[in-house]
């Protein structure tokens, strides 16, 4: 839930910053958080952590969060729409209008290379949830 609460506080900031409008959801519950009406968000994580993978797996080995990993969204024409920074638990949120977007991981000191860009279709409504995937190179 931490990573979920960390995620809307960044959209509401950056949405504050871009200027754009964030309503408090309808229910009164305590979980009730900002509004994002349409955008890419997700993760960056690197892997493998362990030069060995196990069965079943060892849950210190899973995947670990990429913080501060530039993602740079381009449009249908290859303009760039956005920049965003993964935070410290490598959570990221790009508010972007419904439409087709590629998603270009930039790349990230001390890990191998970069992640494989993502091609992202983005309605109306909830942003759109994909994984950004690093290799650090540990075999």
């Amino acid at each position: 839930m931490t990573t979920v609460r960390t995620l809307l506080a960044g959209a509401v900031l950056l949405l504050a910053v871009l200027g754009c409008d964030a309503a408090p959801a309808a229910s009164g519950s305590p979980e009730a958080s900002a509004t994002v009406h349409t955008g890419i968000s997700g993760a960056a994580t690197a892997g493998p952590v362990c030069p060995v993978e196990r069965v079943p797996p060892d849950p210190s080995c899973a995947p670990r969060p990429v913080a501060g990993a530039t993602l740079i969204v381009r449009d249908g024409a290859g303009r760039e729409v956005a920049r965003v920074i993964t935070a410290a638990d490598g959570t990221f949120l790009a508010a972007v209008a419904p439409g087709t977007y590629r998603v270009e991981p930039q790349p990230v000191k001390g890990l191998l290379g970069t992640a494989p860009p993502k091609d992202v279709t983005v309605g109306a409504g909830a942003p759109t949830q994909i994984s950004i995937v690093y290799d650090t190179g540990i075999r």
